[in-house]
């Protein structure tokens, strides 16, 4: 329908940004409209009512301004108000100037959006603000396309989201007690059978009891939601049939993604992730979000115009030498620019309003070297860290980084300040190439089993500076690991181009799916000695989704855009039974909730300070002993020597820490034996000062893992370690007094492979 004006705009405030319910002068309720628009001539407010036939827009220009701020109160704009902006000024993609009032954009402070960025098999054209399919290529981005975009374009909508948040309580895990669990909303629930229909797929789906059960049995502290901003589906993938699935192309940096709402898209997704936080909350469970403020889906010079391209296109994004084109520190196209004043408070306003209206509990931040660059290098003393180390609401959150980006100097594993902790992708390789024997030596293994003191034992941080993982959302599953040593990506539709080509992966033999009973058995052990490997490691683990329980893509290490089964969790595994049911997935996530119940119950496995290595009191031992394939007690040498075989010994006697109280804490000690040899080893237990005797707790050989505890082997004695497994055992300083039976080996020798 044609444009209508016929309400009036009182000058209202240029803060806060965004659209805000309030009442106005003279006690008269209405909305207060705020947009920052720096170098724009005009912009106009856009209102979208139903009406017969189609959508109604009202047009009210904005003629206040402040500060580049334009702004606005409209008398009787209520919660559920659908609304734009367009924003005039010149067209010169030359000079970076890339205004165009034909095109309707979102409000980059909308609280909710509805309706959803993409198409049946195309982006529209009419979304682009220069002429898409221009004949000449190599200057469609110059030639402004005057077609209205505001049929195609999700509106913003009006929330009254004003919440104190008093009657919830978070759980505020401390990082060296947190087991992170990284999820996709959608894909966590589609296939569950105990979540309704209706609900699957949705944060309503992931608050019902059947998935929060499944969250508080397995023992996880904290959930680590792939992308909820609202986001777009891209050009390239609608072409072939796909969409974005994994969410990392954001378009509303303050909306919660509308298509996870179950209750509706006019506001009502706000209400429902607040519930679902609430919900994960009263069940001791922390959020933690995985947030995209790198780039956004506005993609290069050629991609389409939603929000801030529109607006203000240098003042928001990082611009090449030439200004018609983008630097692009993220590989998607674009990198904003946080060093402009604009895009920083951007980025800061939507991670104060997530912590303070919205509930959550930290972030985990996307290619985060692209913030942290200054005007070129990284620069640990930029702009983007510096607010967060002085900001009194986000200093006091869980703040993880991805520690690097694509662009020169990007990889800054270990550089972080304090405050920070990072995802550690050294933890990840040397893991993976010791459990398929690709390490030269154990001496990497070493730090990363220890706290990975060489990254992170300086500026007083501490070992959950380390956030330890073996899988993430990017690459193969925990099982695919052990399954494939080549990607499978055909189903993305790029002949199997993308995708990380080095996956530091073994499968046992066989590629893809095998019915032989040997290489089932070794996969399965593989598992469970990756699985404990993270568990005992010291500093924060994170499991994926599924990990537990034996998810697989098929070999797809990048299955961004597969929003059906293949990406979705199969819950069949989790309940073992049935036709056709394997018993053996269960029997691992059974085997993962022992291990993270271990983890919960001793320190010693949780600690907050990194080991010394030094002798401690009159007993002389160690907090931390190493330990050759032959049981001697590790030298300089043997840290260089080639080994497929490390002993630990952690030490729970004198860990540096006190409780609430002050008074020390201590704990049981325990010897780790990780053996990646194809041969089973006979190993000497250590004696005194170590421990008397050993009660084994754990054998990955094992998949019932009821047989193995409570074992004793006195110290000294030689023990037979099962080839490709590790031993957990309990160290006692004293003798039993009647041995509960005769020394026993660790495992049965089975034939290597």
């Amino acid at each position: 329908m044609p444009p209508h004006a016929a309400r009036e705009v009182w000058p209202g405030s240029p803060q806060p940004l965004g659209a805000r319910c309030l009442t106005g002068p003279d006690g008269v309720a209405g909305t207060n409209f705020a947009l920052w628009a720096g170098g724009a001539e005009a912009v106009t407010l856009c209102l979208f009512d139903n009406a017969p036939g189609g959508e109604r827009e009202t047009r009210l220009p904005l003629t206040e301004v402040t500060y580049e701020i334009w702004h606005g109160f409209v008398p009787g704009v209520r919660p559920g108000q659908r609304y734009g902006y367009r924003v005039h000024g010149p067209w010169d993609p030359r000079d970076g100037a890339r205004w165009n009032p034909a095109k309707l954009l979102l409000d980059p402070y909308a609280r909710a959006v509805d309706g959803h960025l993409g198409g049946d098999r195309a982006l529209p054209a009419e979304l682009y603000g220069h002429v898409r399919d221009w004949p000449r290529q190599d200057q469609a981005d110059t030639v402004r396309d005057e077609r209205d975009s505001a049929p195609y374009l999700p509106k913003g909508v009006v929330v009254h989201d004003q919440d104190d948040w008093a009657d919830d309580r978070r759980p505020d895990t401390p990082w060296a007690d947190s087991v992170i669990y990284e999820l996709h909303v959608r894909g966590f629930t589609m296939r569950h059978p105990g979540v309704p229909p209706a609900l699957r797929g949705t944060y309503a789906g992931l608050a019902h009891p059947a998935a929060v059960e499944h969250l508080t049995a397995l023992g996880v502290t904290a959930v680590e939601l792939m992308p909820v901003h609202q986001f777009a589906d891209e050009d390239h993938l609608l072409r072939r049939g796909l969409r974005n699935y994994w969410g990392y192309n954001s378009v509303g940096y303050f909306a919660p993604h509308a298509a996870y709402s179950a209750s509706g898209s006019r506001g009502q997704q706000v209400g429902e992730f607040k519930s679902m936080v609430r919900t994960l909350h009263a069940a001791g469970i922390e959020v933690i979000l995985d947030v995209v403020y790198n780039h956004t889906a506005e993609g290069n010079h050629l991609g389409p115009t939603y929000s801030l391209r529109g607006i203000a296109n240098a003042g928001y994004y990082r611009l090449a030498d030439d200004p018609r084109y983008y630097t692009d520190y993220s590989g998607t196209g674009n990198t904003l620019h946080v060093v402009q004043p604009q895009a920083l408070r951007l980025i800061t306003d939507s991670l104060r309003y997530w912590v303070t209206e919205m509930g959550v509990d930290g972030f985990r931040f996307d290619l985060a070297a692209a913030l942290a660059r200054s005007f070129h290098d990284v620069d640990m003393l930029s702009p983007f860290l510096a607010v967060i180390a002085q900001d009194p609401v986000l200093r006091r959150v869980k703040l993880i980084a991805e520690p690097w980006d694509v662009g020169d100097g990007g990889y800054q594993v270990g550089a972080f300040p304090p405050l920070w902790t990072e995802w550690n992708d050294r933890y990840r390789d040397t893991v993976r190439d010791f459990w398929r024997g690709a390490l030269p030596d154990v001496r990497d293994l070493g730090y990363r089993l220890s706290g990975s003191s060489d990254l992170y034992a300086w500026g007083g941080r501490r070992p959950y500076a380390s956030v330890n993982f073996v899988t993430a959302h990017d690459g193969f599953t925990l099982r695919d690991l052990v399954s494939y040593e080549q990607k499978h990506n055909e189903a993305n539709g790029e002949d199997n181009r993308d995708g990380a080509e080095d996956n530091r992966s073994w499968n046992c033999g066989a590629e893809g799916d095998s019915d032989d009973p040997d290489v089932t058995a070794l996969r399965r052990r593989q598992l469970r000695n990756l699985l404990t490997t993270l568990l005992l490691s010291t500093g924060v683990p994170m499991l994926v989704a599924g990990d537990e329980m034996g998810r697989t893509q098929r070999g797809n290490n990048n299955a961004y855009c597969q929003d059906n089964e293949l990406g979705w969790l199969d819950w069949s595994l989790a309940a073992g039974t049935g036709e056709g049911a394997d018993p053996g997935w269960r029997r691992l996530l059974d085997f993962t909730r022992r291990l993270i119940r271990m983890r919960r119950d001793h320190p010693v496995l949780r600690r907050r300070a990194f080991f010394s290595g030094r002798r401690e009191g009159p007993r002389g031992m160690r907090d931390l002993g190493w330990f050759t394939a032959d049981g001697r007690e590790m030298t300089e040498d043997d840290w260089y020597a080639p080994s497929h075989t490390l002993g630990m010994f952690l030490s729970g006697r004198d860990i540096p820490q006190r409780d609430a109280r002050g008074r020390p804490v201590t704990d049981d000690s325990f010897l780790v034996l990780l053996h990646a040899g194809a041969a089973p080893l006979d190993f000497p237990l250590p004696g005194p000062p170590w421990a008397q005797g050993y009660e084994l707790l754990v054998d990955t050989s094992r998949e019932e893992q009821a047989a193995a505890p409570g074992t004793w082997h006195a110290a000294g004695a030689v023990i037979r370690v099962p080839e490709r497994s590790v031993l957990l055992l309990r160290a006692h300083s004293t003798r039993p007094a009647e041995p509960p039976g005769p020394a026993e080996p660790a495992g049965p020798g089975a034939p290597s492979s």
